[in-house]
C-alpha cells in the first residue's frame, strides 16, 4: 500500500520570510540538517529541478538524487517530485503555506510507493519520514526565527 504523510509546523515570523528562505533550494544544506548539497541543475519560470546529496548514512552510502519543483506563490503552495526516483517507484511532496495569529503554518504531504527491490517497505518509509520531518520542520523554524528575530 502507498505511503503517505503529512506533518506541520508553525514558525514565528513573517510569511515573506518562511517563503524565501523555504524556497531557496541552494542554501537548503544551511536549513535542513541532512543534506550535504543542493545543486541547481535548470529553472524555467518557478520550476527548479535540482540534485540533492544527504550527508552518509551508518553504513557510509550517499544518497543522492534529482527533484524538480514548482513554487506558486499566489496560492502558497509548492509541489515537488523525483525525477531520479532511485528505490521509490514515485515521490511526490507538497508544501502549503498558511498565514496564522502566530506566524507561519507549514504544511507538508508526501505520498510515494517504494520499489518491490528497495532495501525498505512503504510502512518502513511511512514510519522514516515521519520521525524525520518533525526534527528538519523543527531546525527549519528555530533557523527561520533566529533570522526573523535580527531581521529589523
Amino acid at each position: 500500500m502507498p505511503g503517505h504523510t503529512e506533518n506541520e509546523i508553525t514558525i514565528a515570523a513573517p510569511l515573506d520570510l518562511v517563503w524565501d528562505m523555504t524556497n531557496d533550494v541552494e542554501n537548503w544544506p544551511k536549513l535542513f540538517s541532512e543534506y550535504a548539497s543542493a545543486e541547481i541543475l535548470s529553472r524555467e519560470g518557478d520550476t527548479v529541478t535540482f540534485r540533492l546529496t544527504m550527508h552518509p548514512d551508518e553504513n557510509g552510502k550517499v544518497w543522492s538524487w534529482v527533484s524538480e519543483r514548482t513554487a506558486d506563490r499566489e496560492k502558497l503552495i509548492v509541489r515537488a517530485h523525483r525525477v531520479e526516483t532511485g528505490p521509490f517507484e514515485y515521490m511526490n511532496i507538497v508544501w502549503e503555506y498558511e498565514e496564522t495569529p502566530d506566524g507561519t503554518r507549514m504544511h507538508w504531504t508526501q505520498d510515494f510507493a517504494m520499489k518491490p527491490d528497495a532495501p525498505v517497505d512503504d510502512a518502513w518509509m511511512t514510519d522514516n519520514i515521519n520521525r524525520n520531518s518533525p526534527i528538519q520542520m523543527a531546525l527549519i523554524r528555530d533557523r527561520i526565527e533566529e533570522v526573523s528575530c535580527t531581521t529589523p
